[in-house]
C-alpha cells in the first residue's frame, strides 16, 4: 500500500463537499437534491465510478464548477468518491439534503478551508482514508473570542 496526499484545488473562498457514495446514479441524485434545495444554486458535482469503465461522472448548473469538480475528482481517482464545488451557497444550506441521498455513505468534509485528502493506493485501486481540513489548532478561545464568534454568527444571520 502506498499513501498519497492530494490537495483539493479551488479558489480560497470556495466551499465544497467531499464524500463517498456507492452507485452510479449518485451524480443525478445529488444534482436533483441540490437544485430542489436552493433555487438558482450554482454547483458542479463529480463522482469517481468504481467499476466498469471507471470514469469520472459529472453534472451541475455552472460549467466552470463542473470542470473544477471533474479536475479534483480525477486527481483523487478514489472509488466512489464525490466532490461538490459550491458557487453561491454554503455547505450548511445543502448538507442535510446531500446526507439524505440514499446512496451517500459518508461526508469527509464540507469547508472552504485548504484541504489535503489522504489516499491509500493498492494494486486494486484507491480509497480515501481521511482529510486534513484547515490548519493546526492554535489554542483555546478566550471570553473575547467567544464574543467575536457569537457576534459574527448574528451578523451573518445564522443566529438571532
Amino acid at each position: 500500500m502506498e499513501l498519497k496526499i492530494v490537495a483539493i484545488e479551488k479558489p480560497d473562498d470556495m466551499n465544497f463537499i467531499l464524500g463517498q457514495s456507492h452507485f452510479i446514479k449518485t451524480v443525478e441524485d445529488i444534482h436533483e437534491a441540490l437544485v430542489t434545495a436552493v433555487p438558482g444554486i450554482k454547483f458542479g458535482v463529480a463522482f469517481c465510478e468504481s467499476s466498469g469503465p471507471a470514469l469520472v461522472r459529472a453534472s451541475g448548473t455552472d460549467p466552470d464548477l463542473v470542470e473544477l469538480a471533474k479536475k479534483n475528482a480525477l486527481a483523487l481517482s478514489a472509488g466512489h468518491a464525490f466532490i461538490i464545488m459550491l458557487g453561491n451557497v454554503y455547505p450548511i444550506n445543502v448538507l442535510n439534503r446531500i446526507k439524505d441521498v440514499p446512496e451517500v455513505c459518508r461526508i469527509f468534509c464540507a469547508t472552504a478551508n485548504p484541504v489535503q485528502v489522504i489516499i491509500a493506493e493498492t494494486e486494486q485501486g484507491r480509497g480515501i482514508l481521511g482529510v486534513i481540513d484547515g490548519v493546526k489548532t492554535k489554542g483555546v478561545e478566550t471570553d473575547e473570542d467567544i464574543k467575536k464568534r457569537k457576534d459574527f454568527l448574528r451578523m451573518i444571520g445564522y443566529k438571532l
